[in-house]
């Protein structure tokens, strides 16, 4: 009935496609926003999904971003083709999926919401609206029947918000995941899936893993066709492939190996010193990879962090402490609960170089995570004895 159209407003570009013969996803993509959560940035855009089943009754499961409302609602009617909504399922509240919560309501007086009591609460605080006499509170493996469809429903608190459920269609095997297996990028299917999707794990979701895990458990006897997040592309092949990265993110297990340099630098030296250390790790056949944190965004510092087993920060004493960007970047770690990785360190300074001590409390803090000998404290600039240590260290970082 609908294959692929797509309607172009502005800076968005509106895809209706379809799942099944009764499952249509209607995807908005936003090219225009620069700060995803006014935070990350995505300068390969955003989509903002949801979806429709049309059965004996039709539900539509989740709204849109209050940007992209007058392309949502035009390709909603689209779908519907004349027809009412009978339930609008709310799988999670954050504003970029929910923002339409109130206009869908007052376009169909007759339709009942579907979600939990947590869900509930926060629609009245987003909008001022009590709901409850149009509303059907859910709870662990409820079931909302349409017709020949059902949805059954799991609960997913923390993933990445605590009101959060998924819920599972149970004829077409489709499972809809609210912002787990979400992705930055464009609907475009040949956008890397990890490029996306890794940075907005770890930034997003990552701080809750052992949420995730719990979730990702529940599902595992599920017999699925098709992972039907919020943002990203709808997952419908090699479904093993994206659980088990899941299960590695959440897990907290490196990714790949190889040696993530973190950086900062004043005046150069500090950034001689790790450009020395990058090269000693190439040329010992390690992959590097290697970030000013002054000049790179940290949702795409903190996603190398993650993604490698081991690391190096290098930083200048910035008075008496560790400079801003390099501090913003350890507490950031600490906060995702970076874990079971070595650490290398190395610091500079001219009269009192302390970073290293100071950067040392924050890793004491984390878990599973081995400092590395020799630590390096460089005064002013590199001398013969440092081109040794970081020899040595860089031996450190080779092993295994």
């Amino acid at each position: 009935m609908f294959g692929d159209i797509y309607t172009s407003k502005a800076a968005f570009r509106g895809m209706i496609s379809k799942i099944s013969d009764s499952v249509v996803c209607i995807t908005e993509e936003d090219m225009d926003l620069d700060l995803f959560e006014s935070r990350y940035p995505i300068p390969d855009g955003v989509t903002y999904n949801s979806y429709v089943i049309l059965d004996d009754k039709v539900a539509v499961l989740d709204t849109a971003d209050e940007c992209v409302t007058d392309a949502w609602l035009a390709d909603l009617k689209t779908v519907l083709n004349g027809r009412s909504v009978d339930y609008l399922v709310i799988h999670h509240m954050e504003p970029d999926h929910a923002a339409n919560i109130a206009t869908l309501a007052d376009m169909y007086p007759d339709m009942k919401l579907v979600g939990n009591d947590m869900i509930f609460r926060m629609v009245t605080q987003f909008f001022g609206i009590d709901y409850s006499d149009r509303s059907i509170v859910m709870e662990e493996g409820g079931v909302l029947e349409l017709g020949k469809h059902s949805l059954r429903f799991v609960m997913a608190p923390l993933v990445h918000w605590p009101e959060v459920m998924m819920s599972y269609e149970q004829s077409d095997r489709l499972l809809f995941t609210a912002d787990g297996f979400g992705r930055f990028g464009p609907a475009d299917p040949s956008y890397d899936w990890c490029k996306g999707a890794r940075r907005y794990f770890f930034n997003i979701v990552g701080k809750f893993g052992k949420q995730v895990m719990k979730l990702l458990d529940k599902v595992s006897d599920l017999e699925i066709s098709a992972i039907c997040p919020l943002h990203g592309p709808i997952l419908k092949e090699d479904l093993g492939h994206y659980v088990s990265l899941y299960r590695t993110w959440a897990s907290y297990t490196p990714e790949d190996k190889g040696v993530f340099i973190a950086y900062t630098s004043v005046y150069g030296n500090t950034r001689k010193a790790a450009m020395r250390l990058a090269e000693l790790l190439d040329d010992r056949g390690i992959n590097v990879k290697i970030s000013d944190l002054s000049r790179t965004d940290l949702s795409y510092a903190l996603e190398d962090a993650f993604r490698y087993d081991r690391l190096a920060v290098a930083t200048t004493t910035y008075e008496g402490g560790v400079f801003p960007e390099m501090e913003f970047f350890l507490m950031e770690l600490k906060s995702k609960k970076y874990q079971n990785r070595k650490v290398a360190m190395i610091d500079n300074g001219t009269w009192a170089p302390n970073a290293c001590n100071l950067m040392k409390k924050y890793f004491e803090g984390m878990t599973d995570i081995t400092i590395l000998e020799p630590v390096i404290s460089i005064r002013s600039a590199m001398n013969d004895g440092d081109r040794k240590s970081l020899e040595d260290l860089a031996a450190e970082l080779a092993k295994d």
